[in-house]
């Protein structure tokens, strides 16, 4: 059995792979946007969140019944107020953090993610939360520059992923030339991006990390770090057969962070093995190992949440837990967050999972996209178009089109395969 677990294909050349990843994907869309519904001002930050894991719960259950493989959470349900920039899940034990609410016209940021046989699918959408009279029709001002910045920025991004050539066209002397260019650096990267989010008065979030995905792993051997803070750097380039979870963050303030009072409360089990000295901390590493393996768990997903406040203090000092700060933007400037998991294969970029196409009529600012060069990227597809499954769907508009001319709906998914 042990021989056979060996000669098992991982990668994306397995069908079943690309499906495990795809009906994880499902979920995790599925439940972020039951999720958006529930964000409306007034409603706790804590309540979404237990809603958010028990519907991720029983979409899981209804998949790969009775198949001896794990499942379940990639990410637990976080909902992260104006200014946070890392997920927030705050615990129903912390009194204070338990009656956080959320505010009327924030823009909230939802992280959640599924696994099907330790390949994950994480998702992260940001939405401006209604008042429970009135919901939003049209978003005008300062939190419209965010979402539209924030939104484009993202597209470049995925498009700046593509490995050079994948998707030439031409001659076979040009399809050569276009696949002998050099990938974009990270900080040719970051300078493009700089240049949508200041056509919208906004700025990159610091040190925002986009990160190689693998089974039981979210956080592999390449990562892409924008606008990088003093001391850290992006390693490796994007290639076809690989799996990542693509992040982009956008603040209307300058970008740069802080570490926030609020309690750590997401962590996830690292491979160091410690012998563990109080009872409270092996049982909660235990719980963790059968419900989690290495993926984020919040604290309030574990049986006790008081043991497992004193229980991972133990673990993180001795590494066995990685603990994620809560960070927020060093201004309290509202930002804005998206996540996007994508597979690169040979016809492009594949979506996933990830936030739904946004609806830019309802975004009316004054503030445009001018730049030559990113609106020629925009209007770059994510994929080829295999023109199999196709056939009967309108034509869609380039991004550049809408980036240039905003308030024009854009439904510009590419994500053919």
């Amino acid at each position: 059995m042990a021989t056979e677990e060996k000669e098992i294909d991982y990668t994306l050349n397995n069908p079943d792979t690309l499906t495990k990843y795809k009906t994880a994907a499902q979920i995790s869309e599925k439940v972020l946007a039951e999720v958006s519904k529930l964000i409306v001002a007034g409603e706790k930050i804590v309540t979404i969140c237990q809603q958010g894991d028990k519907l991720i719960e029983e979409e899981i259950a209804k998949v790969y019944r009775g198949k001896k493989i794990t499942k379940g959470f990639s990410h637990p349900t976080t909902v992260s107020p104006a200014a946070f920039v890392t997920p927030y899940t705050p615990l129903s034990t912390d009194e204070k953090e338990a009656e956080v609410e959320i505010q009327p016209g924030e823009p909230i940021k939802i992280q959640l993610g599924a696994q099907i046989d330790g390949f994950g699918s994480i998702v992260c959408d940001t939405v401006i939360a209604p008042t429970k009279d009135k919901p939003v029709d049209v978003v005008e001002g300062r939190e419209a520059d965010l979402i539209l910045a924030t939104h484009y920025a993202n597209e470049l991004l995925l498009r700046l992923m593509i490995p050079p050539g994948l998707l030439a066209s031409g001659t076979d002397e040009e399809k050569a030339k276009a696949a002998a260019a050099k990938a974009p650096s990270q900080s040719k990267i970051t300078s493009l991006l700089e240049k949508v989010t200041k056509a919208y008065d906004c700025n990159l979030v610091e040190s925002t990390t986009s990160w190689l995905f693998d089974r039981n792993e979210i956080e592999g051997k390449k990562k892409i770090v924008l606008a990088p803070a003093e001391g850290t750097k992006g390693e490796g380039t994007p290639e076809v057969g690989e799996v990542w979870g693509v992040e982009m963050g956008v603040s209307l303030g300058s970008g740069k962070v802080k570490q926030f009072e609020q309690r750590t409360t997401l962590h996830r089990r690292t491979t160091t093995s410690y012998g563990l000295k109080r009872p409270t901390s092996r049982k909660v590493l235990s719980e963790v190992q059968k419900k989690f393996g290495t993926f984020p768990f919040s604290l309030r997903q574990l049986e006790d949440e008081r043991d497992a406040k004193t229980g991972v203090i133990e673990c993180v000092r001795n590494n066995v837990f990685r603990q994620y700060e809560v960070v927020g933007d060093k201004d309290n400037s509202p930002v804005g967050r998206l996540l996007t998991t994508i597979a690169i294969t040979k016809n492009g970029i594949t979506k996933l999972g990830g936030p739904p196409p946004l609806d830019l009529s309802k975004y009316k600012t004054d503030k445009k996209i001018e730049d030559e060069e990113i609106l020629k990227i925009l209007e770059q597809p994510l994929s080829r178009n295999t023109g199999s499954k196709n056939k009967n769907k309108k034509k869609k508009k380039p991004a550049k089109k809408a980036a240039a001319k905003p308030g024009e709906d854009d439904d510009d998914d590419s994500d053919d395969e």
